[in-house]
């Protein structure tokens, strides 16, 4: 995915924590060479700013929607500009979505999953998750092992949930905090580590299914790979 932003620290946090989220992202500072860039190989969504130089975030969308090598990609509008007017305005260019700053990352990242999820045609989380001996259910709030109900407190829930919707790959323990805890609470990597060490106890030999993998998090596989 493509973030047009003109400071370039902004891009560079934007893009670490895209990527860290598991996405592929490069940043451009200017509008003309963006337009560029997306007319030569559209980006599966985009970030914009709408304050840049050269071109503005406004007028480029505009032209990407006239054209049909890019007028489907997604577009999340980023800008400081904080009136409705101007929400309104973004919305009536095309955007997708409109985050206005000064955004907290994870929530960044969590508005273009939903833009993503969207575009694909895909479901919002799945309500039951059932991999290898757990069934976990959103709406009764229910964790079963093969058959069994296992009380969870709510962040065990939460960690379980987000490590099994996550099928095999591994989340990162800022992931996780960002997922289960929350962006803005105030806990260490450790806190992760004593929350599924409890979680593996509560889930008996299912426990095995949530994997450590050193240096990086944890991931839900099955443990006989």
């Amino acid at each position: 995915m493509l973030v047009v932003e003109d400071e370039p620290d902004l891009a560079a946090a934007i893009c670490f924590h895209l990527e860290r989220a598991g996405y592929q992202a490069r940043a451009i500072h200017e509008g003309r060479a963006a337009l560029a860039e997306i007319l030569g190989e559209p980006p599966d969504l985009i970030v914009l700013d709408r304050m840049l130089p050269g071109l503005s975030g406004d007028e480029l969308i505009a032209k990407l929607r006239r054209t049909d090598h890019a007028r489907h990609v997604p577009v999340i509008m980023l800008t400081a500009k904080a009136d409705d007017t101007d929400e309104l305005v973004g919305f009536a260019l095309g955007a997708d979505d409109y985050v206005r700053k000064p955004v907290s990352m994870p929530v960044l990242v969590a508005h273009v999953e939903a833009v993503l999820r969207r575009a694909a045609g895909r479901p919002e989380p799945a309500e039951r998750l059932e991999i290898g001996p757990v069934a976990l259910d959103r709406g009764r709030h229910e964790v079963r092992v093969e058959g069994r109900a296992v009380a969870l407190r709510a962040t065990e829930f939460r960690i379980l949930a987000a490590l099994m919707e996550a099928r095999g790959r591994v989340l990162e323990r800022d992931r996780i905090i960002d997922l289960a805890i929350g962006p803005h609470v105030a806990v260490t990597p450790r806190t992760v580590d004593v929350h599924v060490a409890a979680l593996r106890r509560k889930l008996g030999g299912a426990g095995a299914w949530i994997r450590t993998i050193r240096g990086v998090g944890y991931a839900f596989r099955d443990p006989r790979e």
